[in-house]
C-alpha cells in the first residue's frame, strides 16, 4: 500500500496494523477466505476472524457467499464493502473543475466535470467554485446515505505539506493557502481536507486503479499546461525534500526549442503541453479557454489523415519518447503511462515515442511507455482515494 501522506498509523498499535493488512490483502486478492488471509499475512486464523468481524460490522468488508473451487469444506468469501464510506477528490484544471467520489474499491460513486477558467478566474474565485462543487458532491453522498471521510484537491502545481501551493503556473497562481481557504469557504466540512499535486495524485490512482495497478515502480506524466510527473519508486510515492519532486516541465529537451515562460528554451512544457501542441498543430486556433473541443479537432484532423497534423504529433512524439528516455534513465520504472492531452492523441503520439525510446534505452527490454485509461479524472480519483487513506492504514471511521 502506498502512503500519499504521511503515516498515518500507529506502527504500534498492533491491532491498527493488522488490520490494515486484512484490508490490504482484500483489496488485492478478493474474492478471498479468512484463511486465505491467514496464510498470506502471517497472522494466526483467531486473530483474522476477530479483525474480520470488526470489518464487517463496520461496513468495510463483506461476505459474498461461499465457493467450493478449493479442497475441504466450502469457504465464505470476502470482498471490500465500503458502501457506507467514499472518499471525495476534486482536480483543478486549468479549464475545468473534476469531482469524483469513490469508495474503498475504487468504483466511482460520482464524477462531475464542469468547464471553468481557473487559470483567468484567480484563486479566489476557485476556491468559491470547489466549496460548491463540494457542497453539492457531499449533498449527493449523503443523500444515498454514504458517510465523507475526506477531500483531497489536485492542483497542477508546487504543494507543500501545509496544502499551500507556492507555484501553480498553470493557473498563475504563486503563495495560495489553498487548504486553509478552502476549509474557511466550507466553514469546517467536517471531514479532514488536503490539497497535492495533481501528479502525485494521478499516480495514485493509475498505481490502485488503472491497467498496472500494483507497480511498484511507476511514472505518470500529467498533460495540461504545464508538464509534471507522479514518481512512484518501490511502491513509495516519491516527494523530496519539500515535496516538489516530479516538478519536470522545465526539463530542457531542445535548446534551440520554444521559448518557455520560465524564460529558457525548449523545456518540456514548452515541446509537450497542451498550449504548445494546440499552437503548433492548430495555428489558427488563437487563445484557448476549453482546451478540450481543441483536442478533439486535432483527433479529427488525424483520423482524416491531415498531413501536417499527422506530421507534427510524429514530431511531438519523437520529443515524448526523449522524455521518457530521461525519466526511465533517472529512476527504472516499469511503466511511464501519460495522461491528459497525451493520453488523447496517443494513437498518433506513441508509435514515434516507442521508436525514441527503445533507440534511447540501452539495455533492452526497456521501460514500457503507455496511455492512461483514466481520463481527465484522474487526479480527482486519486484524491479520493488519498481521501480514504487513514482507514487503509487500519483506523476505524468515526460511527
Amino acid at each position: 500500500m502506498i502512503s500519499i501522506d504521511r503515516p498515518t498509523a500507529d506502527l504500534g498499535d498492533v491491532r491498527v496494523t493488522n488490520r490494515a493488512a486484512v484490508l490490504r490483502h482484500v483489496r488485492r486478492h478478493a474474492p478471498c477466505s479468512r484463511a486465505d488471509v491467514a496464510a498470506h499475512t502471517g497472522l494466526n486464523k483467531a486473530t483474522v476472524s476477530s479483525l474480520v468481524a470488526e470489518l464487517i460490522e463496520h461496513g468495510l468488508l463483506r461476505e459474498t457467499g461461499l465457493t467450493e473451487n478449493r479442497v475441504g469444506r466450502p469457504a465464505t468469501m470476502l470482498v471490500l464493502d465500503g458502501a457506507r464510506y467514499v472518499g471525495l477528490g476534486l482536480r483543478v484544471g486549468a479549464d475545468e473543475l473534476v469531482a469524483v467520489a469513490a469508495g474503498l474499491g475504487g468504483d466511482p460513486v460520482l464524477t462531475w466535470r464542469r468547464a471553468f477558467p481557473a487559470a483567468t478566474a484567480g484563486a479566489e474565485e476557485t476556491v468559491k467554485a470547489l466549496a460548491a462543487l463540494t457542497r453539492r458532491a457531499v449533498t449527493r453522498v449523503t443523500g444515498a446515505e454514504r458517510t465523507v471521510l475526506g477531500l483531497t484537491v489536485a492542483v497542477p502545481g508546487l504543494v507543500d505539506a501545509d496544502g499551500d501551493v507556492p507555484a501553480a503556473p498553470a493557473l498563475g497562481w504563486r503563495g495560495v493557502p489553498l487548504a486553509a481557504a478552502l476549509r474557511r469557504a466550507l466553514r469546517d466540512p467536517g471531514f479532514p481536507l488536503t490539497v497535492d499535486s495533481e501528479a502525485n495524485l494521478a499516480v495514485l490512482a493509475e498505481q490502485r486503479h488503472g491497467p498496472y495497478a500494483g507497480t511498484a515502480d511507476l511514472v505518470h506524466l500529467t498533460g495540461g499546461p504545464v508538464i509534471g510527473a507522479g514518481l512512484i519508486s518501490g511502491g513509495r510515492l516519491l516527494r523530496g525534500s519539500r515535496g516538489f519532486a516530479g516538478d519536470v516541465g522545465h526539463l530542457p529537451l531542445a535548446a534551440d526549442g520554444p521559448p518557455c515562460a520560465c524564460g529558457r528554451r525548449g523545456c518540456l512544457t514548452a515541446l509537450l503541453g497542451v498550449d504548445a501542441v494546440i499552437g503548433r498543430l492548430l495555428p489558427d486556433a488563437g487563445p484557448v479557454t476549453d482546451h478540450l473541443p481543441e483536442i478533439e479537432r486535432i483527433q479529427a484532423l488525424a483520423r482524416a489523415g491531415d498531413e501536417p497534423v499527422r506530421t507534427g504529433l510524429t514530431e511531438i512524439g519523437r520529443l515524448l519518447g526523449q522524455a521518457a528516455s530521461v525519466l526511465a534513465g533517472l529512476l527504472d520504472p516499469d511503466v511511464v503511462v501519460v495522461g491528459g492531452h497525451l493520453a488523447a492523441l496517443a494513437p498518433w503520439l506513441l508509435p514515434a515515442a516507442h521508436a525514441e525510446l527503445a533507440a534511447r534505452t540501452p539495455v533492452p527490454p526497456g521501460v514500457r511507455l503507455e496511455a492512461s485509461t483514466l481520463g481527465s479524472a484522474a487526479g480527482a480519483l486519486g484524491g479520493a482515494t488519498a481521501a480514504l487513506a487513514t482507514v487503509e492504514a487500519g483506523r476505524l471511521p468515526a460511527g
